[in-house]
């Protein structure tokens, strides 16, 4: 019996997040910039039917956007962070063996998980994933990563599959002709420079690919192209990853059960998300580059007045210490702070997380003041653990 490992993948993310929590905006061209405004991170599909590019400069489009009635939106990372996590937390209780390859995109072992039909049964988790969150996505099986990847791509781009395409379902020469239309750039793990030199040599789709010798590919380029070959062909050579790689954003958040106020509650709110979210920092044996603080009143009720904002704070240098991140977080909190509204919700990101291999140290830094920080989280920690 042939694996079945299915690639769930949100479409358009960013945009699609934005619609959950703004409804008129279906069926509107959507884009999503960059910190600062700077380039399109997410398109929606009207978008796209327009020819703006992912990446692209948003002064390039700023044109367009006002002829045709483009809705640009800045990036709201701690949205976006927060709907991932209630994905994947649906996605967990389908497999045991789940993937989180990014922040849209998850692989799941389904093998032998459905004694009926395994499509009817995955329309059912996309069902499920519209009905929680809102998001749609497009799911692609197969018989490993390589060709879940590309059945999800076929998903996205052929309607008549309904956002599931099974290719363990089609016979090998139905399977074929799918790979045929799907161009060698596309295939997972070829990238932009290897492309070139496959189609050099006569490789120009999928199936191209499929059919070459793994041998000789790998002596001419590299063992990771034998071993996508090989995917092609059923084989896996590309195992779902049971370890957790580390995430590349923390976030800690909460809704209030009474609206606040005042400045110094809020400020002991944020105080308690900093705290959680740097014990889990040092967890991963990260460090953070940023701190994004926000905070908003209810959308939903109509009596009061609507106020959102956000600031996000970079760091003189990557640190792990709770205290220095409090610090950035308050200054923020009170730069943000408007009072006279209901606050409803606060929260608090650690974004631009690096390893302790990458962590560049502050040249002015002093090694004993660093020292100090790390005995003292260290001990934060154990008094965490031990009192709760």
């Amino acid at each position: 019996m042939s694996h079945s490992i299915t690639l769930v993948d949100c479409n358009n993310f960013y945009v699609s997040c934005e619609r959950v929590f703004n409804p008129k905006l279906e069926g509107k061209p959507v884009v999503v910039l960059s910190n600062n405004d700077g380039c399109a991170i997410a398109r929606s599909d009207e978008v796209k039917a327009l020819g703006v590019k992912m990446g692209q400069p948003w002064f390039q489009f700023k044109d367009l956007a006002r002829k045709h009635g483009i809705i640009a939106y800045s990036s709201n990372y701690a949205l976006y962070a927060d709907m991932s996590n209630r994905v994947m937390n649906i996605l967990s209780e389908f497999s045991p063996n789940q993937e989180v390859y990014s922040i849209d995109e998850c692989f799941l072992d389904l093998t032998g998980s459905c004694r009926y039909n395994l499509t009817d049964h995955v329309q059912r988790i996309r069902k499920r994933i519209r009905q929680q969150t809102g998001l749609p996505v497009c799911v692609g099986i197969g018989a490993s990563k390589t060709l879940a990847k590309l059945a999800n791509y076929i998903a996205k781009k052929n309607s008549q599959f309904q956002g599931v395409c099974n290719l363990n379902a089609m016979t090998t020469q139905e399977q074929n002709k799918w790979l045929h239309k799907i161009k060698i750039g596309k295939v997972w793990g070829i990238g932009k420079q290897l492309a070139p030199k496959l189609r050099q040599i006569g490789i120009y789709n999928a199936l191209d690919l499929k059919h070459a010798n793994p041998e000789t590919l790998n002596l001419r380029f590299s063992v990771l192209l034998k071993k996508t070959i090989h995917e092609l062909n059923d084989v896996i050579c590309i195992e779902l990853e049971e370890i957790v790689s580390p995430k590349k954003q923390i976030i800690c958040s909460r809704s209030f059960g009474v609206p606040v106020i005042d400045l110094e509650s809020l400020e002991q709110s944020v105080v308690l998300y900093v705290s959680r979210a740097a014990e889990k920092l040092r967890q991963q044996n990260s460090y953070a580059g940023s701190i994004h603080v926000y905070i908003r009143t209810s959308p939903f009720n109509k009596k009061e007045p609507y106020y959102a904002n956000s600031m996000t704070i970079p760091l003189p240098e990557q640190t792990d210490d709770t205290l220095v991140l409090i610090r950035a977080a308050s200054w923020g909190l009170r730069k943000i702070y408007h009072n006279g509204y209901k606050y409803q919700k606060a929260g608090v990101m650690l974004s631009k997380l690096v390893s302790d291999e990458e962590r560049q140290p502050d040249l002015f830094g002093k090694k004993k003041v660093r020292s100090k920080s790390t005995n003292l989280m260290m001990v934060l920690d154990q008094v965490n653990a031990l009192m709760g």
